[in-house]
């Protein structure tokens, strides 16, 4: 396959470690140019800091360390304000005046999609319509990014995700060994990412999590904070041989093949 070129869009700086680090890790190892792009720096997220630190400026130092582990070619911050951990945001004047979810979608579109252009991206991955588990920005994403794809001309557009049916059922096996932090409210989960038959691309990233695990580690600050531990530290804690399995396939749905597309490879054409 020859080279080509696949932009990554997430909202907040660790985002891409959870859902695609894999796949950008292979698609780097196999000659590809990738290019990560952030619409926040995270600024508003839980964590510990030391004195006179800047959480925005932290998480965006954590990014690009994770993106050179990822073997990026580039790394890009759209530069809008993270919406916060409230559900929808919170109110208005919690957030910030340039809050990615209150912004404009077509501008941001345009931003987006000027990157996509410069790069003669082939592909973009997004997040599903619903955000994966519901954050405003994460939902913000899809639009934007929806958008973008368009007024861009890019073919092809996946939108990361995750096989809820498979990881409600280990979360209910799970739960009735090991306390899990708020976040993981199962019934949260029902209802979130994509159901196993909308997915079109399983990807076996096996060989990669190595560089997707290093990735996580590199998102230090999102592994402390709260009362509790964080989603990435319980991630961080599994043992390798178990990692290699729970975290060897990342899932992508592309709307514009038809239902019951099977492929493994990002840049895979239908019918194969």
């Amino acid at each position: 396959m020859p080279p080509r070129t696949a932009v990554f869009f997430h909202a907040h700086p660790d985002d891409e470690a959870l859902l695609t680090a894999g796949t950008m890790a292979m698609l780097a190892a196999e000659g590809h140019r990738v290019v990560l792009v952030v619409a926040t720096a995270g600024e508003r997220g839980l964590a510990e800091m030391g004195p006179g630190e800047e959480l925005g400026e932290t998480r965006l130092k954590e990014l690009y360390e994770s993106a050179a582990l990822l073997g990026c070619a580039r790394v890009e911050c759209l530069g809008y304000g993270d919406s916060g951990l409230s559900p929808q945001g919170g109110s208005a004047e919690e957030r910030p005046d340039n809050a990615f979810i209150d912004a404009d979608t077509e501008e941001a579109a345009k931003a987006l999609a000027a990157i996509l252009q410069e790069e003669e991206a082939e592909l973009l991955a997004i997040y599903d319509p619903a955000g994966g588990y519901g954050h405003p920005d994460h939902v913000q994403v899809h639009r934007v990014g929806k958008r973008a794809a368009k007024i861009a001309g890019t073919e092809i557009v996946l939108e990361a995700t995750v096989n809820r049916d498979p990881l409600v059922r280990l979360l209910k096996l799970a739960g009735r060994f090991y306390k899990f932090p708020p976040e993981f409210d199962v019934r949260t989960f029902e209802s979130a990412y994509s159901a196993s038959e909308t997915i079109t691309h399983r990807v076996n990233v096996r060989k990669y999590t190595k560089q997707k695990r290093a990735s996580m580690a590199a998102h230090s600050s999102q592994a402390s904070g709260g009362e509790t531990d964080r989603t990435l530290a319980v991630m961080l804690k599994v043992p390798r041989v178990i990692y290699r399995f729970v975290f060897g396939t990342e899932w992508y749905v592309r709307r514009d093949l038809p239902l019951g597309a099977r492929l493994t490879h990002p840049f895979d054409r239908w019918p194969k």
